[in-house]
């Protein structure tokens, strides 16, 4: 017995179709119950307006405020990889020297990290286990850095000529 296929497969496609136009009527019709921003379309679409609000993860350093109140370390954000450490012999870590400061240390888990941060007169970075792509800003220019693996380098007004001031803003590590 042969069956034929034209009207098989017209008959399939007809009944997605169908279905399709079924599930975005009712998406619609849960969508123009509310207004604002998607997150509130969101929870009536899953039948209950009285779930807390959905959180957002915005990357912020954890505990900016304290660090920047307590060790003069403006930390803004970042993947979660590159993280404050004491300076120790600690492996993967990350040594930071500046003229105005105590040395500070970040410490970097898993393979790679980001970290934005906003620290002044930083001159000097020592690498251990990662290499890494400091970024930083002097007036209105942008310099980067590479320090290789198990490295000491001079960097911001240690590497200028000029012996501009240089701000820290972005740290990249990766192994």
């Amino acid at each position: 017995m042969r069956i034929p296929l034209r009207p098989l497969a017209v008959g399939l496609a007809g009944s997605t179709l169908v279905a399709g136009a079924v599930l975005l009527t009712g998406a619609a019709s849960a969508a123009d119950q509310t207004s604002g921003p998607r997150a509130d379309r969101i929870s009536v679409a899953a039948g209950s307006s009285e779930q807390p609000p959905l959180a957002i993860e915005d990357f912020s350093y954890p505990g900016a405020d304290r660090i920047l109140k307590e060790k003069n370390l403006k930390l803004k954000h970042g993947d979660g990889h590159i993280v404050l450490a004491e300076c120790d012999s600690s492996p993967n870590l990350l040594r930071f020297i500046a003229r105005d400061r105590a040395d500070f240390c970040f410490k970097v888990l898993g393979d790679s990290g980001y970290l934005a941060l906003e620290v002044p007169a930083v001159g000097g970075v020592q690498s251990h286990d990662y290499k890494a792509k400091v970024n930083m800003t002097v007036g209105t220019e942008k310099k980067s850095f590479d320090i290789p693996k198990n490295s000491w380098k001079g960097i911001g007004e240690n590497a200028d000529p000029a012996g501009r001031e240089h701000t820290l803003v972005e740290i990249i590590a990766s192994k």
